[in-house]
C-alpha cells in the first residue's frame, strides 16, 4: 500500500514538472514569436525609405535592432528611434554605431530613458553620427556617477523611492557641472529630511542652475566646488545653503569685478532661469574687455581727447601761460 503512495507520487511530480517545463517552452516560444512580429514592424518603417539597400537593411539594421530588444530595450523606445532615423534619413552604418552605443550603455547595467532621450533630440537637431555617440557617452558617464551616489546613500541605509528618476535628476545636474560631492550631499540631507522626489528635483535644478551661473561668470571649475563645500559645510539647512550659494558668487564676481576692472556680467538672478548677460547681449567674461558696439572705432590707449567745443561752434582758445 504504502510502495502504491510512492508511486502515485512519483507520478504527481513528474506531471508537474512537465507541466512547469512546457509552460516554460511557450512563454518563451511567445516572446520570440512577440519579437519576430516587432522586428517585422520595424522592418516596415525602414523599408518606407528608398535610401537603404537590402543588404544594409537585412545584414546591418535588422540583426542590430533585434539585439536591441532582446537586450531590453523597449520596443517602444527601438521604434522612436528608428522612425527619426528613417526621417531624417541617417545613413544605415550611422544607424548601427549609434545602436552600438546605446547597447553599450544598457550592458553596463546603467538606466537608458535619458540615453534614448538624446538620442531622439540629437536626430531631431541633424547633429552627426560623431556628435551624437559624443553626447551618448557623456550622459553615461554622468549615469555612472549617479548611480555611484545613489548606491552610496543606500550603503548607508537610506531608502530612497524612484531609484531611476533620481538617477535621472543627479544625472543632469552632473551634466550642467553641479559638484558630485554637492549631490552626494543633497540625496543624503534630502532624504534624511523626508522630502519627495520633486522637493529634491527642485532643489537640484536650482544648483544647476546656480553652477551654471558661476560657470557663465567666469569661476573656474574649482573654484565652483569649493564654492558649493564651504556653502553645504556653513549650513545644514538646504534653502540657506542655496542662499549662500548665491551670496558667495555675487561676492566672488564683485571680487574678481574689482581686482581685474573688468565687465561682468549681473550676477542678480531671474525668476526665468534665464543666464545673466552683458547689456550688449554678447558674454562677457570676468576681466575681459567689452566689445564695442558694432559700427563704433575703438578709442586708442592714450591718445589725446578730442577738443570740446563751445555751444556756437567755436573752439576755445587754448590757456594762456
Amino acid at each position: 500500500m504504502k510502495l502504491n503512495k510512492n508511486k502515485n507520487k512519483l507520478i504527481f511530480s513528474l506531471i508537474t514538472l512537465f507541466i512547469i517545463f512546457s509552460f516554460a517552452i511557450s512563454v518563451f516560444s511567445a516572446e520570440t514569436a512577440s519579437i519576430d512580429e516587432q522586428i517585422e514592424e520595424l522592418k516596415n518603417i525602414i523599408d518606407s525609405s528608398s535610401k537603404y539597400s537590402d543588404f544594409r537593411k537585412n545584414q546591418i539594421l535588422l540583426p542590430k535592432l533585434k539585439e536591441l530588444l532582446e537586450e531590453g530595450i523597449s520596443f517602444e523606445d527601438t521604434k522612436e528611434i528608428v522612425e527619426n532615423s528613417v526621417k531624417k534619413l541617417t545613413d544605415a552604418y550611422d544607424m548601427k554605431d549609434i545602436f552600438d552605443a546605446l547597447l553599450e550603455t544598457k550592458k553596463k547595467g546603467l538606466f537608458t530613458v535619458s540615453i534614448i532621450n538624446k538620442i531622439n533630440e540629437g536626430l531631431a537637431k541633424n547633429a552627426s553620427k560623431v556628435e551624437i555617440i559624443s553626447a551618448i557617452s557623456t550622459k553615461a558617464e554622468n549615469l555612472r556617477k549617479a548611480a555611484e551616489i545613489l548606491n552610496e546613500a543606500q550603503q548607508e541605509g537610506l531608502e530612497i523611492n524612484g531609484e531611476e528618476e533620481m538617477v535621472g535628476i543627479l544625472a543632469d545636474s552632473l551634466e550642467n557641472d553641479v559638484p558630485q560631492e554637492s549631490l552626494s550631499w543633497l540625496i543624503k540631507t534630502g532624504t534624511n529630511e523626508g522630502r519627495s522626489i520633486e522637493e529634491i528635483t527642485e532643489i537640484s535644478e536650482e544648483l544647476s542652475y546656480l553652477s551654471l551661473l558661476a560657470t557663465d561668470s567666469g569661476l573656474s571649475p574649482e573654484e565652483i566646488s569649493l564654492l558649493f563645500k564651504k556653502a553645504t559645510e556653513d549650513s545644514s539647512n538646504i534653502e540657506e545653503i542655496c542662499e549662500n550659494i548665491q551670496t558667495s558668487l555675487e561676492t566672488q564676481i564683485n571680487t574678481a569685478k574689482t581686482d581685474t576692472g573688468g565687465t561682468v556680467r549681473p550676477s542678480a538672478t531671474s525668476d526665468s532661469g534665464t543666464l545673466p548677460t552683458s547689456s550688449t547681449g554678447s558674454p562677457v567674461e570676468v576681466g575681459e574687455t567689452p566689445v564695442q558696439e558694432a559700427g563704433e572705432a575703438p578709442t586708442e590707449t592714450g591718445s589725446a581727447p578730442e577738443p570740446s567745443t563751445s555751444s556756437d561752434g567755436d573752439v576755445p582758445p587754448p590757456p594762456e601761460n
